[in-house]
């Protein structure tokens, strides 16, 4: 019990699982472009966590400033991490994902994203769909947007059932109902997973297959009964088994 405690405290509660799954993800789409770099892998993890720690801390008290140092000196890192291996067109491509995170949730704004009934899972996928599309490639992907977006939107859906009980906005959960919020997952989950066969080499869109597969299990079994852990880590790491089925596969070859 201790042990799963620990995890859940420096791994999950410290949003290091979230960033690496997001991360993860990035990195299977880097490697089906063969245009795999450290830098480039720093500058998402980092991106990643200084984001989430940001939302999770907003309202932190005396913590929420430690949180904010540590987002300037990641940002600092980042920056030199661009221009020392990239060019100022990835930087501002940066910068602009950047905003995009302030403006979903951000308390010293009167109006944010997250505030917007039943808009919050789309904006989400879009911020994840930016990074794998269009920061760390050389030029906009279309496909790769497509079927990030797609399948981000749809793991976001999951924790709508989750926090349908704790959120005070409009939620498809709240609107449609349980089941209906499957329905729409699963539908996005293999829309995503079309647009991966038919844009991704095969090793890679069969990867995506296997996760689609694992992916609408875990959406299937989504109840709001669920202990967190179910949603924290079983559904997150859904993200990052693209990467995992790639890996095992060279493994095994």
């Amino acid at each position: 019990m201790n042990s799963l405690n620990l995890l859940k405290k420096y791994l999950i509660d410290s949003q290091i699982f979230v960033s690496l799954m997001g991360t993860f993800f990035a990195v299977f789409f880097m490697l089906e472009q063969n245009i795999i770099k450290t830098p480039t892998i720093a500058l998402i993890f980092i991106t990643y966590f200084s984001g989430y720690l940001y939302t999770k801390h907003q309202n932190s008290g005396k913590l929420f400033y430690k949180v904010l140092i540590i987002n300037f000196i990641s940002g600092v890192v980042v920056t030199a991490l661009i221009l020392y291996n990239h060019n100022t067109d990835r930087l501002i491509k940066w910068l602009i994902i950047v905003v995009l995170g302030l403006l979903y949730d951000s308390k010293f704004l009167k109006y944010f994203v997250r505030k917007i009934p039943l808009f919050k899972i789309f904006y989400v996928g879009l911020m994840w769909a930016l990074i794998n599309s269009w920061l760390i490639l050389p030029v906009f992907h279309p496909a790769i947007f497509w079927i990030s977006w797609l399948f981000v939107t749809a793991l976001v859906l999951p924790f709508d059932i989750r926090d349908m009980n704790a959120d005070d906005l409009i939620t498809f959960p709240r609107f449609i109902g349980i089941q209906n919020t499957k329905y729409f997952a699963y539908t996005l989950v293999f829309l995503s997973l079309v647009t991966a066969i038919y844009n991704l080499k095969f090793e890679y869109s069969f990867a995506f297959f296997l996760t689609s597969t694992v992916t609408f299990i875990f959406i299937f079994f989504s109840e709001k009964t669920n202990k967190e852990s179910y949603f924290s880590f079983w559904v997150e790491a859904c993200s990052g088994l693209p990467l995992l089925f790639i890996l095992l596969k060279w493994l095994i070859n």
